[in-house]
């Protein structure tokens, strides 16, 4: 059962080449959930913490390298409303990293015209993650080029049932027919309300599930998975995904 699912996804060939990528064939939205970072720390004999700030260096990789592509959305799972469960030390590590990440690297991405935006809830994040991603987004607000959405303090059931409940307050107000509602409305309260569905999900370190990772947006996705631990994740990996991707007929349930 695992290698049909293997080959009905696209596991990752053990060496990948870089691929020759047909230029008008490139996703416009690439969703990553980004997973392994303790394991790759672990078979390694580092701490866990280790390996989250070595797939930090992993995140500026993979953004230059879907901007060189033209890839115009790139979501990144970055934190889930689940991952507050994980000790507590560990927790404000990861809350950490948007601060260290965009004081380092802020300055590159204007320089690439990367525009920084965030899809989660904030009202759970601590000052000095909040104020370090609101700074960016601030100050990547006019750029052009590619959009870095982080998705952080992120769960799709949440989002869905935010979604329902905005929906259901308005039938309730009389300002909306239960008649009205179709997937256009309920698109537009989603926390990625203006931004295009996901042609192609990557998920690092073999596991095969979605983690509550935009239910919705990807209905039709295309979906590709790797053994490789996100620190040690390649831009040669990343462009292999693509060229899976590009291989793929999309019928969206047609013939």
């Amino acid at each position: 059962m695992l290698k049909r699912l293997m080959a009905l996804f696209g596991k990752a060939s053990a060496k990948p080449t870089s691929p020759t990528l047909d230029p008008d064939g490139i996703p416009k939205h690439i969703a990553i959930i980004m997973d392994g970072n303790g394991r790759w720390a672990k078979s390694r004999g580092l701490p866990r913490m280790a390996g989250h700030h070595s797939g930090m260096k992993t995140v500026k990789r993979i953004t230059m390298a879907a901007d060189r592509l033209g890839v115009k959305y790139l979501t990144l799972y970055a934190f889930s409303t689940e991952n507050w469960k994980r000790p507590k030390a560990e927790v404000e590590f990861l809350m950490k990293l948007p601060q260290e990440f965009l004081s380092i690297e802020l300055k590159d991405l204007m320089e690439n015209n990367v525009q920084v935006r965030m899809m989660g809830y904030k009202g759970d994040l601590p000052d000095y993650t909040l104020r370090a991603v609101e700074e960016a987004i601030v100050q990547t607000a006019n750029n052009t080029g590619l959009v870095l959405n982080f998705a952080l303090n992120y769960g799709s059931r949440k989002e869905m049932i935010e979604a329902v409940r905005t929906i259901g307050q308005a039938v309730q107000d009389g300002k909306l027919s239960p008649d009205d509602i179709d997937e256009s409305m309920m698109e537009a309260n989603l926390l990625s309300a203006g931004v295009p569905d996901p042609d192609l999900l990557i998920r690092t370190s073999g596991e095969l599930r979605l983690s509550n990772f935009m239910l919705w947006q990807l209905a039709y996705s295309e979906m590709w998975f790797t053994d490789v631990y996100w620190p040690e994740f390649t831009e040669e990996h990343f462009f292999e995904a693509v060229r899976e991707y590009q291989r793929r007929g999309r019928r969206y349930g047609g013939l």
